[in-house]
């Protein structure tokens, strides 16, 4: 019976990496439904890439108050959890602070000190991002297209992140006060911040300690499994999201190979048309542009996770602010419920998808607001975590043109005027240069 903890501990801990796991196999199978595409060029300028805005954090503080506070957040959850280990040794031989009699008074007391202002700083600002997101009345956090789950899940991240911090300072307040000789100088937040401990048996601390030790083990596999479900999936999905990143400049849409050499056959009187093609030539797309998320490449996938919902590319965006439908944000939003969709169907079906008669195009995203898109790119500029909102809209325009001719009216003449007279105007080519006629 006196093992009976560690091997309930043992037993939560391989389910929940176990399951965490799974969640992440399929996370990947997910992802790699859509296109191949090459990104591993630029290894130097990539991993400067990643360094500088998923870990340095280097977008998030172009707004500096939330960017602060993301930073208090984002660095402090992730040390704090480095004491993870400790935790794991302990529960699994049954002693009690490992790390305390490997590193010794001194580099312990600074170990815990460090965790304890980082738990605090977390604590601060997740009130305020709670405050900030339900009663301050920012607009981007205010949208229609949050209500429902997406505002639930944001403040149960929130909720989650300030229980676990309170758990970890409520067990090193009782064990501060249960042995304030060993741990004397290691607690200094939380031997002030429950000074009514002092009044309970030695007998009560150790039961606070423990069970507040076993909530935050608990609460850190839930939290752990919870991410495959919520927008915080992005503390794992940042770092490859901003190394697999575009390069190129933005604005510089990715002409297709076969339509350019078309163009040049048309243009070249004495090439042979029906000539086959060249070795390293690039085919014909089977489909141009994208109807479904198996026609997106597979980072647009993987960006549709790590959106982190805070609306900057929508508070940007001229179509949204001037009252279109349009909403960057709310494509990928949609982009990866209908990711989602097709893998629930996958898992239903035994690993194969079956046809369900729906499409990211009309069934979750539709004409308008791709056509309200300026194009203008302001809503890349502003993503946190380099997310490509317009190369799915582009891709989605591609295939409404070139695939079901689509395009609105105006488009369709501007395409038939450059076609007719090299120029969008609906004018003889002789009269090109009359504007520049004095009169």
């Amino acid at each position: 019976m006196q093992y009976i903890d560690n091997v309930i501990f043992l037993i939560l801990l391989v389910a929940g990496f176990g399951l965490f796991a799974k969640s992440l196999k399929e996370l990947y199978r997910n992802i790699k439904l859509g296109r191949v595409i090459n990104r591993t060029d630029k290894k130097s300028e990539r991993w400067q890439t990643m360094a500088r805005v998923a870990l340095g954090q280097s977008k998030m503080v172009k707004r500096p108050i939330a960017g602060v506070l993301h930073i208090f957040v984002y660095v402090g959850f992730v040390i704090i959890n480095i004491e993870l280990l400790e935790i794991i040794i302990d529960g699994i031989f049954g002693t009690h602070r490992f790390l305390h009699s490997i590193l010794g008074n001194f580099f312990y007391a600074f170990f815990t000190s460090v965790l304890e202002i980082l738990a605090a700083l977390v604590v601060f600002a997740v009130v305020v991002f709670f405050i900030r997101r339900n009663f301050y009345g920012v607009k981007r956090l205010t949208m229609k297209e949050l209500f429902g789950w997406p505002k639930q899940d944001a403040n149960w991240i929130l909720i989650i992140e300030f229980a676990l911090m309170v758990a970890f300072l409520t067990m090193n307040g009782a064990d501060y006060y249960a042995d304030a000789n060993r741990f004397g100088s290691n607690f200094p937040i939380s031997k002030y911040l429950f000074p009514f401990f002092g009044n309970f048996s030695l007998e009560t601390l150790h039961i606070v300690e423990k069970s507040a030790w076993w909530f935050h083990f608990v609460g850190i596999l839930f939290f752990m499994n919870y991410l495959y479900y919520s927008k915080h999936l992005h503390i794992i999905l940042a770092f490859p999201n901003t190394w697999f990143a575009n390069l190129e400049k933005k604005g510089k849409f990715n002409n297709l190979d076969s339509v350019t050499k078309e163009i040049k056959l048309m243009m070249d009187p004495n090439a042979d048309p029906y000539a086959a093609p060249a070795e390293g030539e690039a085919e014909v797309p089977s489909k141009f542009g994208a109807e479904d998320i198996f026609d997106l490449n597979q980072h647009q996938l993987m960006s549709a996770y790590s959106c982190t919902e805070c609306g900057r590319c929508t508070s940007v965006c001229p179509a949204n602010i001037t009252g279109k439908k349009l909403s960057p944000r709310l494509i990928m939003m949609k982009t990866r419920d209908r990711l989602e969709e097709v893998g629930k169907n996958i898992n239903k079906n035994k690993g194969q998808f079956v046809d369900d008669g729906k499409k990211l195009l009309n069934d979750y995203i539709t004409k308008e607001e791709l056509w309200a898109c300026t194009t203008c790119n302001a809503c890349v500029e502003a993503c946190p975590v380099l997310i490509d909102p317009l190369s799915i809209i582009f891709e989605m325009r591609r295939f409404l043109v070139m695939e079901q001719s689509a395009a609105p009216t105006e488009l369709n003449l501007m395409m038939t005027n450059v076609e007719n007279n090299a120029a969008p105007w609906q004018y003889n080519q002789a009269d090109r240069l009359n504007w520049a006629n004095d009169n």
